[in-house]
């Protein structure tokens, strides 16, 4: 039998120290330890595929909380029956010590740890979707209030037109107006349009 863990944080952003700190003590060795940073989006994980490859009946793997094993309740529920139906491994979870498979090996038992996994997976599902309803209500309000997301528009050097004029001239060449202004192609040509709107500048056809 091996001990495994899996540990996942949602973005490269995040720090995975608090995970690996919980399963410090668990007599993990450092080759059967595997982390991602991506988000629970979908299963496409590198590490957890490398896990459940090398999973094998009676192996136990501990995860410090539920929701790392899926993005919502049904994902949950389908990872942890087909880790501990179909591979036969434990699972552990460090969070919630009554979700540990190798204290219910009876009938009665397993029912109560599947039914208290069911609750769970649902309790996660339902905190992230308020926690995105939330964050949606939030940028709606601060919208509102006319607070501006995203990268700030890109400014316009004060010889703009002066550039443009020599590019349509043929006397520059339009890397050099690019490199000039700090732009890419692309944001060019929306801001020489944005320019000549401001300037009732009409395009020729």
């Amino acid at each position: 039998m091996l001990t495994y863990g899996y540990i996942r944080v949602s973005s490269t952003d995040q720090n995975e120290d608090r995970q690996i700190l919980a399963m410090q003590g668990l007599e993990i060795q450092p080759e059967n330890l595997f982390i991602d940073k991506q988000s629970g989006k979908d299963f496409d994980r590198p590490s957890y595929k490398k896990l459940t490859a090398k999973l094998a009946a009676g192996d136990l793997i501990y995860i410090k909380s539920i929701d790392r094993l899926g993005r919502n309740y049904e994902e949950i529920l389908e990872q942890w029956r087909i880790l501990t139906k179909e591979k036969g491994v434990d699972i552990a979870v460090l969070d919630m010590p009554i979700l540990d498979t190798r204290q219910y090996k009876d009938l009665i038992g397993t029912f109560i740890a599947d039914l208290v996994l069911q609750v769970l997976s649902f309790v996660a599902q339902n905190e992230r979707e308020t926690i995105r309803q939330r964050q949606s209500e939030g940028i709606k309000a601060a919208k509102a209030r006319g607070v501006k997301f995203g990268r700030p528009p890109k400014e316009l050097p004060e010889n703009f037109g002066e550039l443009v004029k020599k590019w349509e001239r043929g006397e520059i060449k339009l890397r050099e107006v690019l490199g000039l202004c700090g732009m890419k192609t692309t944001t060019f040509y929306k801001k020489l349009s944005e320019y000549r709107m401001l300037k009732g500048i009409k395009t020729t056809p």
